[in-house]
């Protein structure tokens, strides 16, 4: 049977202590529930912390780095794709992921966001910024969902997953 992914992005140097603490969570809870996480792989921000969380649980990691070799990678992935090719692998990550989560919100988020909604993926946003909550439901209502907390992305991401597998 194939494993699920679940893709986290959220900011690298510019992510807050709550977008740090969620990322952590949501690793920790993908690795409870045997997923496989998948990150933009860097030592930075939402993916070193998403995938400290996942280690610590047990998770299998996987990072999507944007440079052609593994320097700054994140101390928790275990697997790493190296792509040289910068924001591009943004795409590789959206697409790789059954849903993605996108755990506070920066300019790469929103691109990964955005590009997962021109796919037709699911994303949920784990962030507390109104503006860009309003702006991606107004693009594809259908393909966003809005979780306040780890423990409410966790649900959606089962409900979504489960949607998936039917």
């Amino acid at each position: 049977m194939r494993k699920i992914i679940i893709g986290v992005m959220g900011p690298g140097n510019l992510a807050t202590p709550t977008d740090l603490n969620n990322a952590y969570q949501l690793g920790q809870l993908i690795a409870q529930n045997r997923w496989i996480l998948l990150t933009g792989g860097r030592k930075a921000g939402v993916m070193e912390a998403a995938s400290k969380g996942a280690k610590m649980a047990g998770g299998l990691t996987v990072g999507i780095l944007p440079g052609s070799n593994t320097d700054g990678i994140a101390e928790g992935v275990d697997i790493a794709i190296v792509t040289d090719l910068g924001n591009a692998r943004n795409n590789i990550n959206v697409l790789s992921s059954e849903v993605v989560i996108a755990c506070g919100m920066g300019t790469g988020t929103a691109s990964e966001v955005a590009l997962a909604l021109k796919n037709q993926k699911k994303v949920i946003l784990l962030n507390e910024n109104q503006e860009s909550q309003q702006f991606f439901c107004s693009l594809s209502p259908e393909n966003i969902l809005i979780a306040n907390n780890p423990e409410q992305a966790l649900e959606l991401t089962k409900k979504i997953v489960s949607d998936i597998a039917k």
